[in-house]
């Protein structure tokens, strides 16, 4: 006869429900995985999916009863950890996205905004261009399978433990998270230095023929100069776009050791 005990119980319900809580909390915020057009019901039944292969080589987890309040504890801490992974990876579509930005309103673009599923809020449409760029590099690179084994490896390097994680990782995310204005105005800066260059160009022309209509010819003028700028540029952005996702794995990997530092 097959008996089962309280505490076997428990430590299998333990064992599967704290790292699906993990794996759901990247999905919730990474790229691709979280975005809003996905339904719940598809995120939990990956995030299920993926906790059941993760699972088994979960190092051995403490005696503890996931319905007390140490259980709980270990349940938002697991939840925080793997957010904070989806969101250092999220802060790279954040800096592309801020770069089409800066670049739609130069261009005077600023008021063909739509609804960005991924960003849940509106944005322009040279931003929604460069995040659909971004996301197909993303998903050409296999970096979503990436992003997942570096999931799995967290287990390893940052097992869970009711120890709090410290407040080191939320630093050293604040930290990368300023990537998003230095990283957007760095991949912007050629588009706007040429988008400078036209205006100063218009203001010398309607300086010397002062009948000529600015606001006639400007917006045509900046709008074409910076569409033509921007497929001059795409060849030249792989090897820039490449850095930064090799930058956001390279702070995320820095994150979970600053995590598993903090761990006894």
């Amino acid at each position: 006869m097959i008996t089962v005990t309280s505490a076997q119980l428990q430590t299998w319900i333990a064992s599967f429900l704290w790292p699906l809580t993990r794996v759901l909390g990247l999905i919730a915020v990474a790229p691709l995985f979280g975005n809003i057009s996905i339904p719940a019901r598809i995120k939990v039944t990956l995030g299920i999916m993926i906790s059941l292969v993760i699972a088994p080589s979960v190092p051995p987890l403490a005696a503890t009863d996931p319905m007390s309040l140490q259980g709980l504890l270990i349940l938002a801490q697991q939840f925080v950890i793997g957010a904070a992974m989806g969101f250092t990876i999220r802060i790279v579509f954040a800096a592309v996205e801020m770069a089409g930005e800066v670049t739609g309103m130069t261009m005077g673009l600023g008021f063909a905004t739509f609804y960005d599923p991924m960003s849940q809020g509106r944005s322009s449409a040279i931003s929604q261009f460069f995040a659909l760029l971004m996301l197909m590099i993303y998903l050409s690179t296999n970096l979503h399978l990436a992003l997942l084994a570096t999931l799995s490896d967290s287990f390893t390097t940052i097992p869970i433990s009711a120890t709090p994680a410290g407040g080191k990782m939320f630093l050293q995310l604040t930290e990368w998270g300023g990537r998003i204005f230095s990283a957007g105005v760095q991949l912007a800066l050629p588009l706007i230095a040429a988008l400078l260059i036209t205006n100063m160009s218009l203001a010398i022309l309607t300086r010397a023929a002062p009948q000529l209509n600015l606001f006639g010819i400007g917006f045509p003028v900046t709008i074409g100069v910076g569409f033509l700028v921007i497929g001059l540029v795409l060849p030249y952005l792989v090897a820039p776009l490449d850095s930064l996702f090799h930058q956001g794995f390279g702070a995320l990997q820095q994150i979970t050791s600053a995590t598993a530092s903090a761990s006894p």
